[in-house]
């Protein structure tokens, strides 16, 4: 039904052609047969501009994974490559033999520290005591001794006894504050100690998919060594792509894509960001297309994918219909039996179809396959083509 529209559509636009198609017959006869072109009519439809991105399933954010105590042999793996952890879960424990023998050492020397405090604590008592009797002995011989009743060497004494009592206490209270600096010691010590046994596990910091796991049993913690683990953090997987900087202009975050990852069906994504700088050499921007969460998705797997830049209903003819010249593009426009041609400007090419921005309304018949010996005034006779734009 939609054909035999078009065709009767056509049909009537080309209806004022019977006269000159008369004439062209009588050409014909004379010998000088007008050319045969295919039309096709100008219509509105709908064209899609798409942009062809190629690359690699990266992660959107990755975890590197590293044991905090160095020197260390793993004893234990509770995770492997595929599966999914939660914040703070344990991937894999360290040996703590040693860790714990230190814990058990710091903690003797926090108790000799705080038996230290209290012996140093019942001196202070003691050596007040002993410098109060001496400075009230000191009182009572100086009494006698204005009165006449003491000598002087026994005054001498008495001064001397106070000044050592007065010394003893100092001492038991630096002896005090000495024997709480070495608890702190102790103390911080064994926080550090702490520190290191809670690090005796490694807890992955971020919910996710492991990606990667080099840790083995029997293996040796180094600072310099590769991450133990590695985590796409969230599981989030994301298609990084390079484009030219030419098509870079035309994409916006948030445009749909659609990414077909080699050996598996097509996923929906959307662009989450586009480059801010493009490579001086190879003049090739990163573009990143989030992708929803996918079990099959693996990281450096290739993939394609078409991003949706453009989506509107315009005035279109085919890709063939339109003539690139030195003034710029044309169409040929049947009118009657006669060829006129039109100066358009053109936009969007998409789907074998070109968008006609100025020059050409709908509805008029097109040489669809427009040809370079055809000159403005030319008869022809028109046949509508089998398809409509």
């Amino acid at each position: 039904m939609k054909r035999a529209a078009f065709l009767f559509a056509a049909a009537a636009l080309l209806a004022p052609c019977a006269a000159a198609a008369q004439d062209a017959r009588a050409e014909a006869a004379r010998g000088n047969p007008p050319p045969t072109v295919s039309v096709v009519v100008s219509a509105a439809r709908e064209l899609v501009d798409t942009v062809l991105v190629t690359g690699t399933l990266v992660p959107r954010d990755e975890i590197l994974v590293f044991a905090e105590n160095d020197g260390v042999r793993i004893v234990e793996l509770l995770a492997d490559e595929g599966d999914a952890v939660a914040a703070g879960q344990v991937l894999a424990r360290l040996s703590r033999d040693l860790l714990d023998a230190q814990l058990a050492q710091n903690a003797a020397q926090l108790a000799r520290a705080e038996a230290s405090i209290a012996q140093a604590r019942a001196q202070i008592v003691q050596a007040d005591a002993a410098d109060l009797e001496a400075r009230q002995a000191l009182e009572r011989v100086r009494a006698l001794r204005n009165s006449g009743n003491a000598a002087e060497s026994s005054l001498e004494q008495r001064v001397a006894a106070a000044r050592t009592a007065q010394s003893r206490a100092a001492a038991a209270r630096d002896g005090l504050a000495f024997a709480v600096a070495e608890k702190a010691q102790i103390e911080a010590q064994r926080r550090e100690l702490s520190v290191r046994a809670d690090r005796s596990e490694v807890k992955a910091p971020r919910a996710g998919i492991v990606s990667r796991r080099t840790a083995k049993i029997g293996q040796m913690t180094a600072g310099t060594a590769d991450a133990l683990f590695r985590i796409v953090a969230d599981g989030k997987i994301e298609l990084e792509a390079e484009l030219l900087e030419t098509r870079i202009a035309s994409l916006r975050p948030g445009q749909p894509a659609r990414v077909t990852v080699a050996g598996q069906t097509e996923v929906d994504g959307r662009v989450r960001r586009v480059p801010a700088e493009v490579d001086r050499t190879t003049r090739l921007g990163k573009v990143r297309v989030a992708l929803p969460p996918d079990p099959a998705l693996r990281i450096g797997a290739f993939a394609r994918g078409t991003i949706e830049v453009a989506r509107r209903v315009v005035v279109a003819v085919p890709v063939g219909a339109v003539v690139y010249g030195a003034s710029g593009a044309s169409v040929q426009v049947v009118d009657g039996a006669r060829v006129s041609v039109r100066p358009v400007k053109v936009g969007m090419i998409a789907d074998g179809h070109v968008e006609i921005l100025e020059g050409l309304p709908t509805d008029l018949p097109v040489v669809a396959r427009a040809a370079a010996f055809l000159r403005d005034g030319d008869q022809v006779r028109a046949l509508v083509a089998d398809k409509a734009p």
